[in-house]
Formats: structure tokens, C-alpha cells, sequence
């Protein structure tokens, strides 16, 4: 009896010299293609250096069901890549005098348990908190989906044990996060949504960046999905409230290069924060940022993956420059998409997907 089988994706190593920008940008092109066509990549990239546009672009769709294709102003879910935000947000009101980074958690949530009085802004900016991550329990697949009022969601990680006394180490953590989006808000005075709109995107220009409220009707936005069974599914739902400043924002390309570009500037923050910012803590974690080196380049970059959605943005600021990509299809590791795209700009081997074949098998 024959029984067909899919072989995994083969990846053909490629050795490339430095080369032009439309040679750049071809390999760009058809390395994306690549991805696309194997099912691990569909959405947009964004690639520049020295403040030019290298290739923006989109691929595949944004919307199946209606033939939307996507484009470098098609609104993705950002997932983790709104930590950055956060924490610019957090710092915009420590250099106000608004609030300071050595204040205590318990400042701001004085009925939590006494433990968080050792717990810091620069701790949960740096996920060295020790408090427990809300993603990781075991009811989160079903309060995801429901009413998430920001005290009720506090509630349910505020009087947990800590993991570990604070500052002691390293552990990625979405109630930090969370907890920061709620600081935002009584430090200024205003909504999260409200200040980052105010202070941060519209300063920028971010026209097509902010808060993804599920019943908002926002022109351009992607819909997410996720593989499964070999085939495209919508992705799961899940109330963007329960995210908030670790997880909430949407953008464009375009957009976060007009962010890259502006941390190359004090338009935020004076020089003196932005070194605080991007300076590496344990586990090689910043503000928001994961900086260390690729390639032999310094790199600062985060992640993010949320129901439907993967996204990556690095910054390589020795060199000026930015690789951002954005994908409405939760499959593939965009970190190695980003890291690929970064060594073709560099003229360094990266790795091309081939596409699935599939063959036949005799079994014994």
C-alpha cells in the first residue's frame, strides 16, 4: 500500500555578496515569495537603510474571504511589539516627573500583596519582577474572551506568590506589561490610548497605529489566521482588552520605520533616556527591546504573536538599518525571517525555503 506523505520544507543556503539596493531588493522579493509559498509567511515587510526605503511591500491577503491583498498599509496586530510603546510611554512621564522608574508596583495597586512593594518600574520593564504571568495560567484560554476591566484583570495576578525576589532574574512576563499600561493611565491622567495617541503617534505621524478595539471599525486592518489541519482557519478570538500595553496595538510598516527613524532622535526623549532605554538588563532585555548581536552586528528587536498574527521589528543602529515585518498568518518563526532579511542587506548566507513536495512511501 502507497502512502503519500508532505516532506517538511528543505531550506537552500544561500552565499551572497554585498551587492546593490535592486539586487537587495530582488532577494528580498523572492525570498519572501519563498516563505509565502510554503504557508510560513503572508503579510508585509518593510527593509531600509540609512533612512531609505529598501522594499516595502505586500504579500498574500489580508482579507481571504474578500480577496484583500495586503499592502505596507495594511493594519497588523502587533501582539509584544507593543511593549516598546509601553515602555517609551513610561519613560515620556519619568522624564515629566510623573512618575519615577524606582517606584514600587504597590504604589499604584496598594491593596496587592506586600511583596510588590520590593517590585519597581525598571523591574517590570526589564520582566525581572518575579510576578506571574496571566498568558500562563491555566483559565487563560477562557477569561481571554471575556470583559477584561483593567482592576479585575490585575485582580487575578495581583496576590499571587512571587516567582522570584525581584531583580533576582530573567523571566518574560505579560502582567508586567499590563500592569505598565495601567500605570500610564494614573500617571497621566489620560487613557492608554488616549496618551500613546498624544504623545508618541501623532507627534510621529503614526496615522494608521493605535489601540485595536475589537468593536472599532478600522479601514485597512487585517484579519488573522492560523493553519491548521493543512488548511487557513480564522484565528481564535480574543478580547483586546485582556493584551493592553502588553499586547494591543496595531500598525503598519510604514509606520514603525517612522518609529526606527525617530529613536535615532531625542523627538521622544532626551539622548540620556533613550541610552536607558536600549540598555540591555538580564536575559539581554532593555525597555521593551531584546538587544544583542546577530551576525556580528548590534541588534535591538522584539517579537510579538497574538491570535492570527506573528510580527517582528529589528533595529541594527551601527549600520542604520531597520527590518520590520508584519504577517496576518500565526505559522513560520518570523525571528529567522527577520534575521534572513537582515544578512541578505548584509551580504551574509541565509537560508531559502523550497516548497513542500510531496512523495510516496512503501511502508513495511
Amino acid at each position: 500500500m502507497n502512502t503519500s506523505i508532505l516532506r517538511p520544507p528543505v531550506a537552500l543556503l544561500c552565499l551572497v555578496a554585498a551587492c546593490g539596493a535592486q539586487d537587495v531588493a530582488a532577494r528580498i522579493d523572492e525570498y519572501i515569495q519563498a516563505h509565502a509559498k510554503v504557508q510560513s509567511f503572508n503579510g508585509s515587510v518593510l527593509v531600509a537603510r540609512k533612512g531609505k526605503v529598501v522594499v516595502s511591500k505586500g504579500y498574500g491577503l489580508a482579507n481571504v474571504e474578500h480577496d484583500v491583498p495586503n499592502t505596507p498599509r495594511t493594519k497588523f496586530r502587533l501582539g509584544s511589539i507593543t511593549k516598546q510603546f509601553t515602555s517609551m510611554a513610561i519613560a515620556q512621564l519619568a522624564v515629566r516627573g510623573k512618575l519615577s522608574l524606582e517606584d514600587t508596583a504597590r504604589k499604584y495597586i496598594p491593596d496587592a500583596q506586600e511583596s510588590w512593594s520590593r517590585v519597581t518600574l525598571r523591574h517590570l520593564l526589564t520582566h525581572t519582577s518575579g510576578i506571574p504571568s496571566f498568558t500562563s495560567f491555566p483559565d487563560y484560554p477562557q477569561f481571554k474572551i471575556e470583559p477584561a476591566p483593567p482592576l479585575e484583570l490585575i485582580a487575578r495576578f495581583k496576590n499571587k506568590l512571587l516567582e522570584f525576589e525581584p531583580g533576582e532574574k530573567f523571566k518574560y512576563n505579560n502582567s508586567g506589561y499590563y500592569l505598565l499600561g495601567y500605570i500610564v493611565e494614573k500617571a497621566s491622567g489620560q487613557s492608554y490610548e488616549s496618551y500613546l495617541k498624544q504623545n508618541i503617534f501623532d507627534p510621529l505621524e503614526m496615522k494608521d497605529t493605535g489601540y485595536d478595539t475589537n468593536s472599532a471599525i478600522i479601514k485597512g486592518r487585517a484579519a488573522g489566521y492560523t493553519l491548521r489541519g493543512g488548511g487557513w482557519v480564522n484565528a481564535d478570538y480574543i478580547n483586546m482588552e485582556v493584551p493592553g500595553g502588553a499586547g494591543a496595538l496595531y500598525s503598519t510598516v510604514e509606520d514603525l520605520h517612522r518609529w526606527d527613524q525617530a529613536l535615532y532622535t531625542e523627538k521622544l526623549v532626551p539622548r540620556q533616556m533613550l541610552e536607558t532605554i536600549f540598555t540591555p538588563c538580564k536575559g539581554n532585555y532593555a525597555f521593551g527591546w531584546v538587544v544583542n548581536k546577530q551576525l556580528n552586528h548590534r541588534v535591538i528587536r522584539h517579537g510579538g504573536g497574538i491570535e492570527g498574527f506573528n510580527t517582528v521589528i529589528a533595529r541594527y543602529p551601527n549600520e542604520r538599518v531597520c527590518v520590520i515585518a508584519l504577517s496576518n498568518l500565526n505559522s513560520g518563526a518570523l525571528d529567522q525571517i527577520g534575521d534572513d532579511l537582515a544578512a541578505i542587506v548584509f551580504g551574509e548566507p541565509y537560508e531559502l525555503p523550497r516548497a513542500r513536495k510531496e512523495i510516496s512511501v512503501n511502508p513495511e
